[in-house]
């Protein structure tokens, strides 16, 4: 039986001498008895693997959709947001740092509210959300209690939505199909370098990822977040467009402005032009949505066939819709929304 504390895990089997091989995501540990996988949430207690941080909600707010960022999933909806600590990438820019590396500072037991699905999904709809997103930290590595809470969500009339690394394994994408509706997946450079200085990861399995989200009938939507210097080089923008692009027109970017945080104070802002060229290579590979972040200006959803504002948005509020269910209101055109 596992501890107050542990939770039996999913996605991994037994190896030799105790230890057993997850395959949760794409590190793919192997854990010896007695140690934590790369995440430091996921333990071999014994021979079995186990969730350390399961129900331990360390974040919950009522957050707007677009905050995610899903520009083209429920807009205008809000959204119930949760995390518990733990993360399988090392960020030096990370922006919750507090609570994704968390157990990687703090090796002891795990901090949260202790908060049951059913928990999860009465708070959802007592404040009137459309969705449960699983964000702030790493999702996958609080797999086994967003499915628990997703699949209840579901049946509840919710939908359900990771704000994600991108890191996981096709098995878990596997798992992940029927009740993950939507995800923002993180695509955070083309150069593999900088994945495995930066991040500690590497950026195939992302990649991968983004083309099993949506071959599942997720909602994929993407997020790059440009730090001068390290990932904004225009021709390894116009690689990344390319590919998102090759994967569907209808894929969407959104191309975040950079500000110092964490480990990585020595660079500074994104300038808003690197932003702007952004956007422009992103349109020039094809890509019919390209949206910014973290600046004013972009945020708004326009027609690609007749150039009409569909959905007009102030930051991360929606205050204009031009919208026939996911139609375009002035030419009919069908667009890749999803509407309530």
């Amino acid at each position: 039986m596992a501890s107050a504390n542990e939770h039996e895990a999913a996605l991994w089997k037994e190896a030799a001498e105790g230890a057993v091989d997850c395959f949760l995501c794409a590190h793919r540990c192997h854990i010896a008895t007695g140690n934590r996988g790369v995440c430091r949430v996921r333990e071999n207690a014994g021979g079995r693997l186990v969730s350390l941080a399961y129900g331990r909600v360390v974040a919950q707010h009522v957050d707007p959709i677009e905050k995610k960022p899903l520009f083209h999933f429920l807009p205008g909806s809000k959204a119930y947001s949760i995390a518990t600590v733990g993360c399988n990438f090392q960020c030096g820019f990370c922006q919750n740092w507090q609570i994704s590396q968390w157990p990687r500072k703090e090796p002891g037991a795990m901090p949260g509210e202790p908060m049951t699905p059913e928990e999860v999904v009465a708070n959802a709809k007592g404040y009137g959300c459309g969705s449960v997103s699983y964000t702030y930290t790493e999702p996958t590595m609080f797999f086994e209690y967003a499915r628990d809470c997703g699949r209840l969500a579901k049946a509840e009339g919710l939908r359900n939505t990771f704000v994600t690394n991108g890191y996981a394994t096709a098995e878990a994408v596997e798992a992940m199909a029927g009740w993950l509706d939507a995800a923002n997946v993180d695509l955070k450079a083309w150069q593999d370098d900088f994945y495995r200085r930066i991040c500690k990861a590497r950026v195939e399995p992302v990649k991968e990822t983004i083309r099993r989200m949506r071959a599942a009938g997720i909602h994929v939507e993407v997020t790059t977040l440009l730090v001068p210097g390290r990932n904004d080089d225009p021709d390894d923008l116009k690689a990344l467009a390319g590919f998102l692009a090759g994967v569907s027109p209808d894929l969407v970017w959104h191309v975040s402005r950079f500000h110092p945080d964490y480990d990585m104070l020595d660079a500074p802002a994104t300038p808003i032009e690197t932003i702007r060229e952004a956007v422009a290579i992103g349109r020039a590979a094809g890509l019919r949505f390209v949206y910014a972040g973290n600046v004013s200006g972009w945020e708004d959803t326009v027609c690609p066939a007749c150039g009409a504002t569909v959905i007009r948005r102030a930051g991360f509020a929606v205050t204009r819709r031009n919208l026939r269910g996911a139609s375009c209101g002035e030419c009919g055109e069908r667009l890749p929304i999803i509407v309530e």
